[in-house]
């Protein structure tokens, strides 16, 4: 399954590009990972249509405090249920700009997920993502990362 991670605007700060850096470094043992930028902050309704054009096709993931917000073990789950279902051949993962996402894109996509009901700057919720993709990989595997 190949998972693509899209956002709005390019990390600017060095600690998030370092942690993508590290992240992505580390997913390739697992499963095939784009991060892709797909355009500068616009507005949420801009934003939104830009990140649901380059997510055509795939299992979508709107990265959203106001979504589902699953332990890691329940989001390690999901995953396993994508692996094995052949429906599911690319997951995309979208982060909005400053403004979230609008009602379209939440309603579009195939999950509303939240890592926190706290709202979370940009660069610093990639970083937190990528760790927890990494984190439930690694957890499926039997692998000690997670304890």
């Amino acid at each position: 399954m190949k998972w693509q991670i899209l956002t709005i605007g390019k990390p600017s700060l060095r600690y998030a590009r370092d942690g993508i850096a590290e992240y992505e470094k580390r997913l390739k043992r697992y499963c095939p990972l784009t991060m892709r930028s797909v355009g500068r902050e616009a507005g949420k309704e801009k934003n939104s249509t830009v990140l649901l054009q380059a997510s055509e096709g795939s299992f979508r993931i709107a990265m959203d405090e106001r979504g589902e917000c699953p332990t890691t073990a329940e989001f390690a789950r999901k995953i396993e249920g994508w692996q094995m279902d052949g429906a599911v051949k690319s997951v995309s993962l979208l982060i909005g700009g400053a403004d979230g996402h609008s009602d379209e894109l939440r309603r579009k996509a195939d999950w509303v997920f939240a890592m926190s009901a706290l709202t979370l700057q940009h660069e610093l919720a990639t970083v937190v993502l990528l760790e927890q993709i990494y984190r439930a990989h690694t957890l499926l595997r039997g692998e000690p990362y997670h304890r």
